[in-house]
């Protein structure tokens, strides 16, 4: 893997292990020359991650959208900070960008990008590992409810093993980097994939 997007929130949240955790990924990032894509932000885990890969001498790529300049502060270290229109244009740019994508903690923004992602995924858009790095229980309830999603008949079992999860950095870069891809596409158009 050469880049890695990393999906979080831009606060820091209440736990200062989030941070920690944060700076850790980015110098692992660097340490292990894989480029950081990220949202283009100085603030929150969105910074703490930027700041952990660059101070460690690794590529940080920011995608950030122009009505979030200044909502968001734009990272001004970065290799290189790249300027969209929307949203949507930021998360596609992302995507094009990387090679896996790792989700840190967050809220609705964090969650958003990172399924829709895997829903990219499950439609056999990208082949892409999706992982979360559940830093101190933070997304136990979520990998919980894709479970009910599965047991409940509206999300196929291969399709919830897609989202890799760990609490250990180096433990979800091995699964990333030794992620095999479902063969088991979704309906579309009345045909699978």
């Amino acid at each position: 893997m050469k880049r890695i997007t990393v999906f979080c929130g831009s606060s820091f949240g209440t736990e200062e292990i989030y941070k920690e955790q944060a700076t850790l990924l980015g110098q692992t990032l660097a340490k292990q020359n894989i480029e950081l894509v990220y949202g283009g932000a100085n603030v929150g885990l969105m910074g703490a991650v930027a700041d952990g890969i660059l101070n460690a001498g690794g590529k940080a790529i920011g995608v950030l959208p122009n009505f979030l300049r200044s909502k968001e502060i734009a990272h001004l270290g970065l290799t290189e900070l790249i300027l969209v229109e929307s949203m949507h244009e930021r998360k596609t740019k992302m995507n094009d960008l990387c090679d896996g994508v790792i989700a840190l903690p967050g809220g609705f923004g964090t969650l958003e990008e990172l399924f829709e992602m895997l829903t990219w995924a499950q439609l056999g858009l990208h082949k892409k590992p999706i992982a979360i790095l559940n830093i101190n229980g933070f997304y136990d309830s979520l990998i919980e409810l894709t479970k009910v999603m599965v047991e409940k008949g509206l999300l196929k079992d291969v399709n919830q093993q897609m989202l890799l999860v760990s609490d250990n950095i180096d433990d979800l870069l091995h699964q990333m980097k030794n992620y095999d891809p479902p063969t088991l596409g979704k309906w579309i158009d009345g045909k699978k994939l």
